[in-house]
């Protein structure tokens, strides 16, 4: 417990010298004085880590939550629906492959120079050479019919090709060097003063923002562990800081918990074909136990998913059915009743597991109902959902090893282990990626192999529709469409387990607008909508 203090202390320390250091003020702000209500223009924020690639868009800077600095062509609205940033309009030819975007003409870079679209058309053809994140594979070329058109086509029609528009923040071609991802320049809301590479991020409001005008003139970005943010919440020295659920019991004057639902979904991937293959690479394929289906859809009949988050997030969260619960295009059809052990039984029982030397774990055959699961072992919520679902899943004679391991050592055994992961993505792609056999195997998706032609051919259909509304009865019959799909009420390829809440100490005074559901916690989802923040005295 000492040493624990003492981290907080050399974190609060670094609090406040960052915070003079970085606003040029003689004192930290506080939240108590009446010059600091009056005058309240700034803000400090520990919500997340600090992006280890900097601050630029073509590399996958913003792609979780908002560019800050660049702004987007399109965006999506408190309800998933999209609307237009930079673009002025946009239209998909009759076959799916160009998409031609048209440009405001009112647009600046915070360095002066006009926004075109030869920007827009550098921006993702140098994105989709970088070999990042950003998956524009399906990009064949972008081009700028005239200074405010942009023109796009693709190999193949992709419905979620208007989620990239909406998360690419545009740069500058004249400016878009090296050392870009530390000196960002944009046309987004807020322009970078200073980064403090491992402390703390200075932003001041961006004079030639083109849209609404934010309320606060500076923000300052802490770089804080979640326990250092909330030692820092309680001196007095953020306005918003992220914490975790077990902090969220304790009380903190002037400041209230603000739970933000998300599809940062945790949930178990079981390889679904037999053992005996190996990848390319030497890595083996396959779990003789979790290719039985009845294995499978046991376990997500029987673990308690409402447990789960009651007893390790502190009623925190929500259970989980699938990668993107809530989102348009989840379909609701795929909640099903857990938390039963005994329908479990019976699937295990017509499936042909017996106990048949009576030590608790079922047998079929020369196969014993035991399997590894692994989680990344410097995570503590995983490894504990990992310990509960194995003790939630004994009592129906399944055995659950729970080994943590490294991301490099669970990369190595992920098609032939089951894996505690966590997604949750505002891209419906994702949903292709985690259950297409196209993307088996290919680096982190759809590790169990799993393959099913009816649901592929639902995936591809969707991805082929010329706009996201015309997509979504395909993905949703992806999931179940009465008869097979993927999710537990077919073939239970994954077992979902919680979408964790993102919590937040926010000074009572400030309002964050109204959050929607957030994404998987990388980048600052909190600040997607900062330019409705306002302070209220």
């Amino acid at each position: 417990m000492k040493r624990k203090w003492l981290g907080w202390t050399i974190a609060l320390g670094f609090v406040f010298s960052g915070l003079l250091a970085g606003c040029g003020q003689s004192k930290p702000e506080g939240r108590d004085t009446a010059q600091n209500v009056q005058e309240k223009k700034q803000l400090v924020l520990a919500v997340g880590g600090e992006p280890e690639n900097g601050f630029d868009p073509t590399t996958g800077w913003g792609r979780y939550g908002s560019p800050l600095f660049q702004s987007t062509l399109v965006k999506r609205n408190e309800n998933f629906g999209i609307e237009y940033d930079l673009a002025t309009g946009y239209e998909v030819s009759g076959d799916g492959l160009i998409w031609t975007v048209t440009l405001r003409e009112d647009v600046k870079f915070s360095d002066g120079h006009p926004l075109t679209a030869d920007d827009v058309a550098y921006t993702f053809a140098t994105a989709a050479e970088s070999g990042s994140v950003i998956d524009l594979q399906n990009l064949d070329q972008v081009e700028a019919a005239d200074p405010k058109t942009v023109r796009f086509t693709l190999k193949q029609p992709q419905s979620t090709f208007v989620h990239v528009l909406s998360t690419t923040g545009i740069v500058p071609k004249h400016a878009h060097g090296k050392d870009y991802a530390e000196k960002p320049i944009g046309s987004g809301p807020y322009k970078l003063v200073q980064w403090d590479k491992g402390q703390q991020l200075i932003v001041q409001a961006n004079p030639d923002y083109y849209g609404t005008k934010p309320f606060f003139e500076q923000i300052t970005f802490l770089f804080l562990g979640e326990d250092a943010a909330f030692a820092a919440a309680k001196a007095g020295a953020v306005d918003v800081a992220a914490i975790p659920a077990s902090l969220s019991r304790q009380n903190v004057p002037g400041m209230r918990l603000t739970a933000v639902h998300s599809v940062d979904n945790r949930g178990i991937v079981f390889p679904v074909v037999p053992a005996g293959e190996k990848t390319k690479e030497g890595a083996p394929i396959g779990n003789d136990i979790t290719a039985d289906p009845a294995i499978r859809k046991a376990i997500n009949i029987a673990v308690d998913r409402q447990g789960l988050v009651d007893g390790l997030l502190e009623g925190y969260g929500t259970p989980a059915y699938t990668s993107s619960d809530g989102l348009p295009w989840w379909n609701p059809e795929t909640v099903i009743s857990d938390a039963n052990p005994e329908e479990a039984r019976k699937i295990l029982a017509q499936a042909g597991w017996r106990d048949e030397d009576g030590d608790g774990i079922l047998e079929k055959g020369t196969l014993k109902a035991e399997f590894s699961l692994l989680y990344p072992a410097s995570d503590v919520t995983r490894q504990s959902l990992a310990i509960a679902v194995a003790d939630m899943i004994k009592p129906i004679g399944i055995r659950i090893h729970v080994e943590g391991k490294s991301w490099d050592e669970i990369k190595s055994q992920m098609h032939a282990q089951a894996v505690l992961f966590g997604w949750g993505s505002h891209d419906p792609l994702e949903m292709y990626n985690l259950y297409s056999s196209k993307t088996a195997g290919v680096e982190y998706y759809n590790p169990g192999f799993y393959q099913n032609e009816k649901v592929d051919a639902y995936l591809m259909q969707a991805l082929a529709q010329a706009t996201e509304e015309e997509a979504l009865a395909y993905w949703k019959k992806a999931q179940w469409d009465g008869e097979t799909g993927f999710s537990a009420r077919g073939d239970a390829a994954w077992a979902w387990l919680v979408n964790v809440d993102h919590l937040y100490l926010v000074d009572d005074r400030l309002d964050i607008g109204k959050q929607r559901i957030h994404p998987h916690g990388h980048g600052w989802p909190v600040t997607d909508n900062i330019t409705e923040w306002k302070w209220n005295e």
